[in-house]
C-alpha cells in the first residue's frame, strides 16, 4: 500500500486505531476522522481530523475534501465510524432506532458521498464499509443496531453496482470484537472465541488493496472461532 491515500473514519476506536496503525506498517498515508477530539499532530504520512460530526453531511465533505488536499488524492476509504446500542422492541421507543441510523448509516453514507469524486480519480478506489454478522440475522435486544447495520449493507451493495467499473464496495462484517470495551460488558463471555481487531484489519486493508480489485458488492463475515 506505499502511498496510498487511506481515510479512516472512527479512526479513534479500538478498530480504527488497528487498522490505521496496520496501514501505516504498510507504507499507506493515512487520514483519521472522528467526532472525538483529534490526539496527534499532522505529518507527511498522517493526519487526524478531531471533533467531526459525519452524520452531518456538510461536515463530512470538508472532512474528505480538506484530507484530499492536505495529501493531495484520496484512494480508499475505510467507514468505521459507528454505535451499538442494546434494546428490545417493545420497553425502547424512537430515540435508539434513529440514533443507530444516524451513526450506522448516515456516517458511512456521507463520508462515501464527500469520498466519490476524489475516488474516481483514482486508479484504485476503495470504500470498504463495517457492517455486522448480527445484522443478518437479529437477536433479542439487537433490532435498533442490527437495522442500521443492514441498512450498511444494503448501501454497500448499492453503491458497488452505481459504481462499478470506477470504485469497488465491499462490507466487512465482525462477529463481537475483542476490545476493553466488550470485555467489561460481557465478563463471563469466552474472549478467545471473539475476533480480535488485528484480524478485522487485515480483512479490510486488503479490500483496500490492489489486490482486491475483482471484489465488489461483497458481504464478508469474519467471526472469529465462535
Amino acid at each position: 500500500m506505499n502511498g496510498t491515500v487511506v481515510v479512516i473514519t472512527g479512526a479513534l476506536g479500538a478498530l480504527g486505531r488497528s487498522v490505521a496503525e496496520l496501514a501505516l506498517a504498510r507504507g499507506a498515508r493515512v487520514a483519521g476522522i472522528d467526532h472525538a477530539q483529534a490526539e496527534i499532530p499532522a505529518s507527511d504520512d498522517r493526519i487526524e481530523l478531531g471533533g467531526v460530526d459525519l452524520s452531518d453531511a456538510e461536515q463530512a465533505k470538508t472532512a474528505l475534501d480538506s484530507v484530499a488536499a492536505h495529501f493531495g488524492s484520496l484512494d480508499a476509504l475505510i467507514n468505521i465510524a459507528g454505535a451499538f446500542t442494546f434494546e428490545t422492541v417493545a420497553d425502547g421507543d424512537d430515540a435508539a432506532w434513529q440514533k443507530m441510523h444516524a451513526l450506522n448509516v448516515l456516517t458511512a453514507l456521507h463520508a462515501s458521498r464527500a469520498a466519490i469524486p476524489h475516488l474516481v480519480r483514482s486508479k484504485t478506489g476503495r470504500i470498504v464499509n463495517i457492517g455486522a454478522m448480527g445484522a443478518l440475522q437479529a437477536g433479542a435486544g439487537m433490532g435498533p443496531y442490527a437495522a442500521s447495520k443492514s441498512g450498511v449493507h444494503r448501501l454497500t451493495e448499492a453503491l458497488a453496482a452505481e459504481w462499478k467499473g470506477k470504485i469497488t464496495v465491499n462490507a466487512v462484517l465482525p462477529s463481537t470484537i475483542d476490545t476493553a470495551a466488550n470485555r467489561a460488558a460481557m465478563p463471563k463471555a469466552e474472549f478467545d472465541k471473539w475476533v480480535t481487531p488485528q484480524e478485522i484489519a487485515e480483512v479490510v486493508l486488503f479490500l483496500a488493496s490492489e489486490a482486491a480489485s475483482g471484489v465488489t458488492g461483497a458481504l464478508i463475515p469474519v467471526a472469529g472461532r465462535v
